[in-house]
Parts: structure tokens; sequence; C-alpha cells
């Protein structure tokens, strides 16, 4: 099936922000509905079109519009694991290739090139969409509003690329290299100090809040899930954001709770339901009509500071699965806070 091309002022609109023409609001994430995907945190409903802004402007070394597939090879090829390149795709018009330099090959695949370090160059397609931009054919991959907030991602964690992106310091096209890590170290740690100031969103289910004493971890998810699981439950969408201060759950339709927000240094957990327990969505018939995986963050109970709380959630949309939400939660903004009680 081929790609669907987007509109020409989403095309447009994609490439002048790579050319810096876009809003000075950073932007992790964009949505389009009510149901929105991860957004920024200075948007809740309308298309966010900006990126996220580098300390300095790198996307004039990584993005590379009218290279084709084997130049991208041969500027990759001796380079660094984490090296890569965007180039404008050939094949599917309004389409962008992803080149990046692996440490190992494919498993199970045979070589076809004379030259075995062209195999450690692997290709990725960037489709379209109609909220923006994802890594195409992987489900555990969120859309994001721009290229520059896909890269920007992909350098925090890999999701399902094979590696980290490594965001450049020079331009690729240049002598080869070999890996730096106090460059890398170095990059990473000013993404994720980005990140964390910028902060991002999503709709998700409120299911249940339970106390657990002073447990916390998994344990303590696998809890509340099992008392939530046992009790009558109305599910509520909630708007979830996460930042440098926390974690703040909005009830748009006010059925439960107008906002609540749960400082960062609360927060000891986030993670998904050890024993993947999912929450099945009815009909009014009581009919199934859905399934969707568990997760949960664990915060002190108000003021307590022995006491705690974990609060059960479910993801709502596909294209922002709940493992992909605990990443963040964990991987960005709990590990940048040096803390000695996180779980």
């Amino acid at each position: 099936m081929g790609v669907r091309s987007p509109s020409p002022a989403t095309s447009q609109t994609l490439r002048q922000e790579l050319n810096g023409h876009s809003s000075p609001a950073p932007s992790l994430y964009h949505s389009q509905s009510r149901r929105s995907s991860l957004t920024s945190l200075n948007e809740s409903s309308e298309v966010i079109s900006s990126h996220p802004k580098f300390v300095k402007d790198i996307s004039k070394f990584w993005y590379k519009p009218t290279i084709t597939r084997d130049e991208a090879i041969s500027m990759l090829k001796d380079k660094a694991p984490g090296t890569f390149v965007v180039r404008d795709s050939n094949s599917f018009p309004g389409a962008f290739g992803l080149a990046l330099k692996v440490s190992t090959p494919p498993p199970n695949v045979t070589s076809k090139s004379s030259d075995p370090a062209s195999e450690l160059v692997r290709h990725f397609l960037i489709e379209p969409t109609s909220r923006g931009v994802r890594l195409k054919g992987c489900a555990n991959e969120p859309v994001f509003g721009s290229l520059s907030a896909l890269v920007y991602q992909h350098s925090i964690t890999a999701l399902a690329l094979p590696c980290r992106l490594v965001l450049p310091e020079r331009d690729p096209a240049g002598a080869p290299d070999s890996v730096d890590s106090s460059v890398s170290t170095s990059g990473s740690s000013s993404s994720t100090s980005q990140l964390l100031q910028q902060g991002a969103a999503c709709n998700v289910m409120y299911l249940h809040t339970a106390d657990t004493e002073s447990l916390t971890g998994p344990q303590a998810v696998k809890r509340a899930v099992s008392l939530m699981l046992a009790a009558k439950i109305t599910p509520t969408v909630v708007h979830f954001k996460v930042s440098a201060q926390g974690i703040t759950l909005t009830d748009n339709e006010r059925k439960l709770f107008f906002r609540r927000h749960y400082p960062v240094n609360t927060i000891s957990h986030c993670g998904l339901d050890p024993d993947d327990r999912r929450w099945a969505q009815k009909n009014e018939e009581g009919v199934p009509v859905g399934s969707h995986r568990v997760f949960g963050f664990v915060a002190k109970k108000g003021a307590s500071r022995t006491e705690n709380q974990c609060h059960i959630l479910a993801e709502l949309e596909p294209e922002q699965p709940a493992t992909a939400i605990c990443n963040f939660v964990t991987k960005v903004m709990m590990t940048s806070v040096s803390r000695p009680n996180l779980v």
C-alpha cells in the first residue's frame, strides 16, 4: 500500500520548520481532535506545527532533502552508530527517508553488497499523516507534529528504532568519526533538559485511585489494579500532562474532579500492570468493544511523607499506547531528577 501524500500546505509546513520559519513556541507532539495524541503543554486542541528548538540549529546537519539513498549510505557507512540523515523520499512523494548507521546488521539478512559497511546503514520511511509524521510500520510509535519533534524524541529513546539517534555536532558529510561518549552524553543531557521544560500531554482514561500505604513500584500498581477490577468503575477521559513540575490530571468535563497535580518530588513510580491486565471497554448493552492496556503512577498521598496512592489509568488511542506514555515518564522525566526513592 502506498503512502498517502499530505496536502501541499502540510508538506510546505514540514519543510518550513526545518528552514526556520515555524512558530517560536516549541512542540513535542500535536493534536487535531478532542481525543488528542501527546501534545505540547502550550496547546490543548489546536494543530501545532512548531517544533523543538535546539540550543543551536542543527537541522542543517541531519536534514539533506536532495540526496539519494546511495549518497546517504556513502555518507553514513563510516560513521559511528546512531549517526543519521533525513532526506525527501523519491519513491513516496511527501514522505521522508531516515538513514541510520547501526552497530550490527539486521538478523537473517543476506548481504547483497560487496561492501559490508553498507549493510550497517538501515533505512526507515517517515510517512505523513493528517496529524503530522510517524515511522511507517511501527505500531508503538506516536505521531509527531514535525520532523524535528520526531528526531528530538528518538534522540532520547530509540522506541522502534534499533538505537537512539545521536544529534550531530557537525555535518555528517565531513570526515569519518568514531563514538565520542562526551558528545553523546552532552547531547542526551541537553535534549532531556529541553524536553522536560517543554513537557507533553495526552488524553487517557482515569479508572481508579487506591491507597497503597508505603508500597510503591510495580507491586503497588498490581495491588491497585486488583482493587480497581474488583470495584464498579466508570472510566473518565482526562488530560494527562507530564512536565518538569510533575504530573497533572485534568477532567475537562468535571465529572469526578477538575484538576489534580502531583509534584515531581512526590512521584516514585510509573509503569504498566505487571500482570498485563486490560480494561475492557463495553457499549451500552454491556458487550465488550475494546481492550485497553492499564498503567499507573505512584505518588505521595496529600502531605503525607510515608503514605502512597496509586492512580490507575488506561490508554485511549492506538497512536499513544500505555508503553509509550510510561516510557516518556520514566525515561525522560523521572530519570532526569536525582531522587533515591525512584522505583
